[in-house]
């Protein structure tokens, strides 16, 4: 398995119907996540499993877990597992943050947190128990509601490091011989890390 740049191109991903993070916020929250080879990687809320591939490929030596409860979102995780080729990709089907009781205490390295279900506070206060020392914890949001949500919780003890952007992206379209530009909604990427001692 080859280590590959992140943001890698959507068209190679199967979505089906099911939400997909673009290229341009894959990319961002990889570098959010500051990944190692090793690193034991949670993707909470998987959907298409994009982030878990990505995540999967930049830590060819460690293993990512992909959380989803969508059954259709489910089947497309395991198909672009499948297309990549990955054997460090473990599906697991389940809703936050009840399912996360099940998972062996700092046991990641790194947790990503896509698709919560409206249960962002409590899949959030869930996560310190799961990362080891030091680790880190990348929030995907859409809603004004929801980053909030993750803003106030992840500035609070035991995380530090506290760091969020916004990103709004305008891909280029042909429009005849002219170009025009398409926006994607816009997301916000925010980070934190649990304290070493928590």
């Amino acid at each position: 398995m080859n280590t590959v740049p992140p943001g890698l191109p959507d068209e190679l991903f199967a979505r089906g119907d099911v939400p997909m993070t673009k290229r341009e916020v894959r990319a961002l929250t990889m570098a959010f996540a500051a990944l190692r080879p090793t690193d034991a990687v949670l993707d909470v809320g998987a959907g298409t499993g994009s982030l878990s591939v990505e995540a999967a490929l930049l830590c060819p030596h460690g293993r990512v877990v992909a959380l989803e409860r969508d059954p259709e979102a489910l089947g497309l995780i395991r198909e672009n597992e499948a297309r990549f080729g990955l054997s460090n990709l473990t599906v697991l089907a389940g809703e936050a943050p009840e399912a996360l009781a099940g998972l062996a205490p700092a046991s990641f390295d790194r947790i990503l947190v896509g698709g919560s279900g409206g249960g962002l506070e409590a899949i959030l206060e869930a996560l310190p128990a799961l990362l080891r020392p030091g680790g880190r914890v990348v929030c995907n949001t859409t809603c004004l509601e929801t980053t909030a949500t993750a803003a106030a919780r992840l500035r609070r003890p035991p995380w530090t490091g506290f760091a969020c952007s916004q990103l709004s992206v305008a891909r280029g379209l042909p429009a005849g011989p002219l170009l025009r530009f398409d926006a994607l909604n816009p997301v916000w990427v925010t980070s934190a890390d649990v304290e070493e001692d928590a």
